[in-house]
């Protein structure tokens, strides 16, 4: 398509006013007047035929195959052909979770190569689609411009940040033997019994065994192994209340990121690992697996997993995951609060979901919260805002209290550290052998 430019419109446009004072004061001139129109027209179509064609353009996509979320996506588009082109006005035509890139400027080379590279940021999960580029470009004397939609169909997929997942959870879990396979006992404070050994100022006193101790004439105490074979949950709220962004990432972005640690961590121990999703109705589940292969299954699970602007069903989401569990599990919740008349319905479920299964309740620290609840105030609404910030704190600390007494293990952590926090929990509910 080609079109006049701006440039074309307000020299037109200043020569108008002209026009109409000459003919209104000399109406003889209209000849002159109907020449200069028809030569500004002409000039105008001359560049336009000027323009270099669209035909001899070829536009080529790099594209990832997927993104981490809250990372850039590169987007790189080689253009080709463009010899008569001084420079290119570029603008994406793409759809996804990322903000939409501005328009960009390109120059065009001596060998009619011009590279245009887009880096938009990918703000949530989900399936980015690019459909085309648009490109501009002027005439040489840039009063007439041509406009090209190319059609480049590609996408990707925003996934789940697990780069940084296994470089993580291996500090808290390196016993790899350094050549070949062996058969691998982990000992510790867990709860089944391994052997005697003799006792050494410093062990408790509680793993004395007194019988084998008389018997021997000396003091020996219990070992223990660490226990495997344990059924982990991951439960995730997808409620409206996890979308809300905390950084770069929505509060729902950075429970998954702690999950798949946790996850990675329990699957290195033996432990089996399943995923659970709901929020106005249950939406996902993957059953507990064991090994460390099927921790794919959990990051595809984990990417499926959409935002929802609707009100989370505690009573309905907890109820199913709990009649899915047919034994004892380590339930993880991920999920969002606001006070205590909104937590009381999570209170119910979660008292039904302790009777039977471990629990480690999982919220996030309110930045916001506590900034205002603790910066100076200057004016009357600072004192205002200060006021109702520490009433939402009290009720959350009055809820986690309320959890607490039923034998939930409650984490409340900014979200930078959570990941860490939350296998930390893990390794201590374990080693205690309270699974």
């Amino acid at each position: 398509m080609i079109r006049p430019t701006l440039r074309a419109a307000f020299a037109f446009a200043a020569l108008l006013p002209v026009a109409l004072v000459a003919l209104s004061l000399w109406p003889a001139t209209w000849p002159f007047v109907v020449a200069l129109a028809i030569f500004a027209l002409g000039t105008i179509g001359l560049d336009a035929l000027l323009t270099a064609p669209a035909r001899a353009l070829s536009v080529r996509l790099t594209a990832p195959v997927r993104v981490a979320v809250g990372d850039d996506a590169p987007l790189d588009f080689s253009i080709a052909g463009a010899r008569r082109v001084a420079n290119f006005t570029t603008v994406l035509e793409a759809s996804g979770p990322f903000s939409p890139p501005a328009p960009l400027s390109v120059p065009v080379g001596p060998n009619g190569q011009a590279h245009v590279k887009f880096a938009p940021p990918a703000e949530r999960r989900g399936v980015v689609n690019v459909a085309a580029l648009w490109l501009k470009w002027t005439g040489p004397l840039g009063l007439a411009e041509r406009v090209l939609r190319v059609a480049q169909p590609s996408s990707f997929d925003v996934v789940p940040d697990v780069r940084s997942i296994q470089s993580e959870a291996i500090r808290f879990h390196e016993r790899e033997a350094q050549h070949g396979a062996k058969v691998e006992i982990q000992k510790g404070e867990g709860a089944e019994y391994d052997s005697l050994r003799d006792h050494a100022p410093g062990m408790d006193n509680r793993f004395i065994d007194w019988k084998h101790s008389a018997r021997h004439a000396k003091l020996l105490s219990k070992e223990f192994r660490v226990e495997r074979n344990h059924q982990i949950v991951l439960a995730f709220d997808t409620g409206h209340l996890m979308g809300e962004p905390i950084g770069k990432l929505t509060r729902l972005d950075h429970a998954i990121h702690a999950g798949l640690q946790l996850g990675w961590v329990a699957l290195r121990t033996g432990d089996f690992v399943g995923e659970f999703a709901f929020d106005a109705r249950p939406r996902a589940y993957v059953a507990p697996q064991r090994g460390v292969r099927s921790f794919k299954a959990l990051q595809r699970g984990a990417a499926q997993l959409a935002y929802d602007a609707e009100e989370t069903n505690f009573t309905l989401g907890l109820a199913e995951l709990n009649a899915r569990l047919k034994r004892r599990a380590l339930v993880v919740l991920f999920t969002e609060f606001v006070d205590t008349t909104t937590a009381q319905l999570l209170l119910d479920g979660v008292k039904r979901m302790a009777n039977r299964h471990a629990v480690i309740f999982v919220t996030f620290s309110d930045p916001l919260l506590d900034e205002t609840a603790e910066t100076e105030p200057k004016n009357f609404l600072d004192v205002a805002r200060a006021l109702v910030a520490e009433d939402f704190l009290r009720e959350r600390a009055l809820v986690l209290e309320k959890l607490q007494r039923m034998g939930v293990h409650c984490l409340e952590t900014p979200a930078r550290g959570l990941g860490v926090s939350l296998v930390n929990r893990y390794l201590a509910i374990k080693g205690r052998g309270l699974l």
